[in-house]
């Protein structure tokens, strides 16, 4: 009238579940089979599943197949498992050395901005202070060439609390980049680096080249350092340099103190 085993599912009847273990480093265990003790030193994965190295208080070392409560720990069985991967601590710095602001939202955008001559100025920028620049609020765009900035200084009108930070490309003296950025009112900054191009700035040794290669003038710059450097197309070497490039140590001096005067200048108390 039971229908069957009328002990099947009682609780004195069920195993109790044999609980998982981390396998941590360091974490003292025993071979409930051949009384092995030790601690955990690695792992081995085999044809026939993943072990443990065990080390004793000798210093010998042994595997031990993790199969279900197949070890004790403090005298109780245990089923070791593989730890779970942590995930990596976000380093307390951005890569402009600034100290990292965690849970960022960016503030509504300033009046002020920063202009830079290219698309690759712009992507070097933000790779080494994005996050500074999100904080700050203050947005970064594209000249499409030294050539606008007239006309877009014309348009923009630059005043208190819209102020423009320009950074050029092979600003030296007597260059046509310092005739173009000369006498522009107390409300436009403008800095730059002695390079031919934005690539320049650069380190060689972030690179893994000796040094940056001498183009001919007349030449397209980009062009002839791929072809020196056997990089294939400027495509290719954009992608080389752009993929160097970590934080702000990967890049030359004069490249870092120019943005940085510029973050400076447009984010200075007062200036919107």
């Amino acid at each position: 009238m039971y229908g069957g085993d009328i002990f099947a599912g009682h609780a004195r009847t069920k195993k109790k579940p044999v609980p998982e273990l981390p396998a941590d480093r360091g974490v003292v265990v025993e071979d409930a089979a051949t009384g092995w003790c030790g601690a955990i030193v690695g792992f081995e994965k085999t044809y026939d599943g993943d072990f443990v190295r065990l080390e004793d208080g000798q210093g010998r070392t042994r595997l031990f197949a993790m199969r279900p409560a197949a070890f004790l720990a403090d005298g109780a069985p245990v089923t070791l498992v593989r730890p779970k991967a942590r995930p990596t601590a976000r380093p307390a710095v951005s890569a402009s050395g600034s100290t990292r602001v965690e849970g960022l939202r960016a503030r509504v955008a300033r009046g002020s901005r920063i202009w830079v001559e290219g698309v690759h100025d712009a992507a070097l920028v933000e790779r080494v202070w994005g996050h500074d620049l999100r904080v700050e609020g203050v947005v970064v765009e594209q000249l499409e060439g030294l050539d606008n900035l007239g006309a877009r200084l014309a348009e923009f009108e630059p005043g208190p609390g819209r102020r423009v930070g320009v950074l050029a490309d092979h600003l030296v003296t007597g260059s046509k980049e310092e005739r173009l950025t000369t006498n522009l009112g107390p409300h436009v900054m403008v800095t730059g680096h002695p390079y031919i191009d934005v690539w320049q700035a650069v380190k060689p040794k972030a690179l893994g080249i000796p040094a940056w290669p001498t183009i001919p003038r007349g030449e397209d710059w980009k062009t002839g350092v791929c072809r020196e450097l056997g990089w294939g197309t400027p495509q290719d070497g954009w992608r080389r340099v752009y993929s160097a490039v970590n934080s702000f140590r990967d890049l030359e001096s004069n490249l870092i103190g120019a943005v940085e005067r510029l973050v400076d200048f447009v984010t200075e108390p007062g200036e919107g």
